[in-house]
C-alpha cells in the first residue's frame, strides 16, 4: 500500500473525482502497513509515530503546504451547498465572499512549512485529509435526520437533540449535542446539516440559508459572532453536533475501508472509536 492508494480510497468514499484544495499527500510513501491517524497531527505526533514504528501519519485538519495556503479556495463548495438549499447562486457567492477573503488573508501568512518540513526530515509519509471526510460525515448525518423526521413536520429542537443523543456517534462522549440558538420547544422547520465547507461560512452564509427557508442548521461548531447575529435577528435555530465526535464519523468510515484493505490503523488525537 502507498500514499496514493490511501488517497484514492478516501476520494472514492467521498464521491470525489479529484483531490480538494485542503487535502493532499504532503510526503509520499510506499510499503505502508501501519497508519497513525488523528484530527490534528503535527510534529509531536510525527515523532510519536516514528518512535512507535508507524509507516504513515494522516491528519484530518490541514497542517501543511498547499492545504493551508489554498485553504480558502475549498470554501467554494459552500456555494453549491447553498444553491442546493434554495439560495440563488449569485447571492450564495456574495454571502460567502467576506469570510472567504478573511480566511485567505490568514492562511496566506501561515507557516505552512512547519509540519511538512518535519515530516520530510523524518522521511515519514504524511497526508492531510479534510473535506473528503467531512463530506462523508455530512451525508451520513443529513440522511439519518431526514429519515428520522421525514413524517414529523412539527419536530422541535429537543426532538433533534434526543435523536442525536441516541446515535452511537454521540452516546457517552465528553462533548454532547447542544442547542446554541433557539430553545428546546422551538419548531425546527427544514433541517440542514452543514459540516463540509472547509470552515464556517460566517454570518452572511447562515442568514442566506434561513432566508431560503431553512429553519435549523446542524453544525460542528459556531463562532460567537454568528451565534449572536442569528439570535439577535431571530431568524433561525442552530444545533451543534460536537466537533470531535462528528469529525470521527467520516474519518472512521475511511479507517474502516483502509482496514478492509489490510492496513493496521490506529486512531488518536480526537478520533473517537
Amino acid at each position: 500500500m502507498n500514499t496514493t492508494n490511501l488517497m484514492n480510497t478516501t476520494l472514492k468514499l467521498a464521491k470525489l473525482d479529484s483531490i480538494p484544495y485542503d487535502t493532499n499527500i504532503i510526503v509520499e510513501g510506499k510499503n505502508i502497513k501501519k497508519v497513525l491517524i488523528g484530527i490534528d497531527m503535527e510534529t509531536p505526533e510525527l515523532l510519536l509515530a516514528q518512535q512507535m514504528g508507524f509507516d504513515c501519519v494522516v491528519s484530518h485538519h490541514p497542517k501543511a503546504d498547499s492545504c493551508i495556503v489554498d485553504f480558502a479556495k475549498v470554501m467554494d463548495v459552500q456555494i453549491d451547498r447553498m444553491v442546493k438549499a434554495g439560495v440563488p447562486i449569485n447571492k450564495a457567492q456574495k454571502a460567502l465572499r467576506k469570510k472567504q477573503q478573511n480566511v485567505e488573508l490568514g492562511s496566506h501568512a501561515f507557516n505552512y512549512d512547519r509540519v511538512s518540513s518535519a515530516a520530510r526530515l523524518m522521511k515519514m509519509p504524511y497526508l492531510n485529509i479534510h473535506i473528503p471526510a467531512d463530506f462523508i460525515t455530512e451525508e451520513i448525518v443529513q440522511s439519518r435526520l431526514d429519515k428520522a423526521f421525514k413524517t414529523k413536520p412539527k419536530t422541535k429542537l429537543q426532538d433533534i437533540i434526543e435523536e442525536l443523543n441516541s446515535w452511537e456517534y454521540y452516546i457517552g462522549k465528553v462533548a454532547q449535542p447542544v442547542i446554541r440558538v433557539g430553545s428546546a420547544s422551538d419548531y425546527a422547520g427544514k433541517i440542514e446539516v452543514l459540516m463540509a465547507g472547509g470552515t464556517n461560512g460566517g454570518v452572511d452564509v447562515y442568514k442566506s440559508y434561513f432566508e431560503a427557508g431553512v429553519g435549523t442548521i446542524i453544525a460542528m461548531h459556531v463562532p460567537e459572532d454568528v451565534k449572536k447575529a442569528v439570535s439577535e435577528q431571530n431568524i433561525g435555530n442552530i444545533i451543534i453536533a460536537p466537533h470531535m465526535p462528528s469529525d470521527s464519523i467520516g474519518l472512521l468510515e475511511i479507517v474502516k475501508a483502509w482496514r478492509n484493505e489490510g492496513l493496521e490503523v490506529t486512531c488518536m488525537s480526537g478520533i473517537i472509536e
